[in-house]
């Protein structure tokens, strides 16, 4: 009787948080600040210690949820209505390194140390502190980086490149299936994919991985195989 009632209860703790963070949108997840973190802890929490509580039953597991559901959305609210509470409830960015000098006391106060600091540092592919200009400690634990002018990649206007549309690669197949949904964003079909790999030789079970742009063509990456590129 308790496995089943486990089993009920797992069912409807996992529907009612998969529903929560839905109606909550996809910031609970990409962009989790302290107070986010906290929050997700506390839910599973909730959850998590009902499931094992025989005297907790399917409707107590769906009021907490939703009472704590109900309690971040106004806290949302609240920080979009006034900017001030912003800073209390979701803290606020640091600056890290201003004109390429670390700022010591902002690292202090943010708990962050130079080690820490170089790890999020090559995360952005900077690995030395001296392609460094200003530095964004994120309240969300990452960090963004503008680097010194002589480090930064000239971009197609300073070199004075005629402007051009850009393509957005489409994912065609994955692990030895067509992905089908994808299809509509090109004018590709079912046939005219299983024809290319043909050509080259190749079977759809074989294939990892493969894309499509109007301006680059086919890109597959056979298993185990160099990947080739055809137009």
């Amino acid at each position: 009787m308790d496995f089943m009632r486990i089993t009920v209860e797992t069912l409807v703790g996992f529907t009612a948080l998969f529903t929560l963070t839905k109606l909550l949108g996809k910031s609970q997840i990409t962009q989790i600040t302290a107070f986010d973190f906290i929050a997700a802890l506390v839910l599973g929490e909730l959850v998590g210690n009902a499931l094992f509580d025989p005297e907790v039953g399917i409707s107590m597991i769906l009021y907490a949820v939703g009472l704590w559901g109900i309690l971040i959305y106004f806290t949302e609210l609240v920080t979009q209505k006034f900017r001030r509470t912003r800073k209390l409830l979701e803290g606020a960015p640091s600056l890290i390194i201003r004109r390429g000098k670390i700022q010591r006391e902002v690292m202090k106060k943010s708990k962050l140390d130079i080690n820490q600091l170089m790890h999020l540092l090559r995360d952005k592919g900077v690995f030395s502190l001296q392609e460094v200009e200003f530095a964004v400690f994120e309240t969300n634990g990452t960090i963004n980086v503008v680097k010194k002018y002589l480090h930064q990649t000239p971009t197609n206007e300073v070199l004075n490149q005629a402007p051009k549309t850009v393509e957005l690669p489409i994912t065609i197949i994955s692990d030895g299936q067509i992905i089908v949904e994808n299809l509509k964003e090109t004018s590709l079909t079912k046939q005219k994919i299983l024809k290319e790999l043909n050509l080259q030789g190749l079977d759809l079970s074989e294939i990892m991985y493969a894309e499509w742009s109007k301006e680059n063509g086919f890109y597959i990456l056979p298993t185990a195989v160099s990947p080739t590129q055809s137009g």
